[in-house]
């Protein structure tokens, strides 16, 4: 059965080596945005997934859809629509250096986009998820409708909804939002959510005492009475040494408990872009396979590699996952 990931595409522009944005004439060009990322990471994992989405008609369009066809992804729910092609140049960290990202999506084809330009009941008919992130109603009041209008035929058609809270301060910050409201609208149709202490802060307006594991436990519960459909809540937890160290755990909590991993140190980071798109993949995959602990370790392992590949989305298979586990990082002959 067919994941649906309902996103913006989008081209990514970075500086190349480790180097500032325009610091050189060149820049390296990469596929990305969040439900496409896990669109194809799940796809290389063998799920059937099917991508929505809106773009030009011109070479970036076709080049972005091109990229994902290249992974597995279906594409037939990419429509092609006027506008422009959504960007966002990445300056990456080093050092003591933090990346920094500058977005450049006003007035794409997937954010001008109305809800009648998707007939979400057909696009959904069969499905096994529906996959969305907070990314999407953070684009305007337009994108909004279009993120809730496909929440609401999900629920419409009994399709299990995630949602990746994705929270995004500077696309909220452009219009007049109100993402307290609007989030929470989109969550109530969730079984899985993407999100930590803090997302659940921002959503029911509290903060959560305590540290550690007693918060994030805390936060858990009070969104499982604040949303009955919820089931699921995944996370990490990331401690940040520099660009090139960071120590990383992950953690999933039901209704009935929750499984905590031990922390993952990662060192030599080549590129941190992607990798919370790269778990809540591995948390959906590790769910078709066994339990939450299991899905936990599987979403973890494949964040954890993500780190060290180029660009937005996991190109991991089901061995490479099997053999971060197996804790081997030799050369594997």
């Amino acid at each position: 059965m067919m994941i649906v990931c309902f996103g913006e595409l989008l081209i990514r522009l970075s500086a190349t080596g480790r180097g500032l944005l325009m610091q050189s004439p060149a820049m390296d060009v990469h596929v990305g945005g969040a439900e496409a990322n896990v669109a194809i990471a799940l796809a290389r994992l063998g799920h059937h997934t099917s991508m929505v989405s809106a773009v030009p008609d011109n070479a970036l369009g076709d080049g972005a859809v091109a990229a994902l066809r290249a992974s597995g992804v279906d594409c037939g729910g990419v429509a092609t629509l006027p506008g422009r092609m959504g960007l966002y140049f990445l300056s990456p960290g080093a050092g003591l250096r933090a990346a920094e990202i500058i977005y450049d999506r006003a007035g794409s084809s997937f954010a001008t986009a109305s809800a009648s330009a998707f007939d979400f009941p057909r696009l959904l008919a069969g499905a096994a998820r529906l996959h969305l992130s907070g990314i999407t109603p953070a684009l305007g009041p337009q994108s909004a409708e279009l993120a809730l209008s496909a929440a609401q035929a999900a629920a419409d058609l009994g399709v299990p909804v995630s949602f990746d809270g994705n929270y995004r301060a500077q696309l909220w910050a452009a219009w007049n939002s109100n993402p307290q409201d609007i989030l929470s609208r989109l969550i109530a149709h969730a079984d899985i959510l993407f999100g930590n202490h803090q997302d659940i802060a921002l959503l029911l307006g509290r903060d959560f005492a305590g540290s550690g594991d007693d918060r994030r436990r805390a936060a858990a519960e009070a969104a499982f009475a604040a949303f009955p459909r919820l089931q699921l809540m995944a996370s990490t937890a990331r401690h940040v040494h520099d660009a090139d160290r960071h120590q990383i755990a992950a953690r999933t909590d039901t209704r009935d408990g929750h499984v905590q991993t031990d922390e993952i140190a990662i060192s030599g980071i080549v590129d941190r872009i992607g990798a919370g798109d790269a778990f809540a993949a591995g948390v959906l995959h590790g769910l078709s396979q066994g339990d939450i602990a299991h899905a936990a370790n599987t979403g973890l392992a494949l964040a954890c590699l993500k780190h060290g590949l180029p660009g937005d989305a996991s190109l991991f298979g089901q061995r490479d996952i099997d053999a971060f586990l197996a804790g081997g990082s030799d050369v594997r002959r």
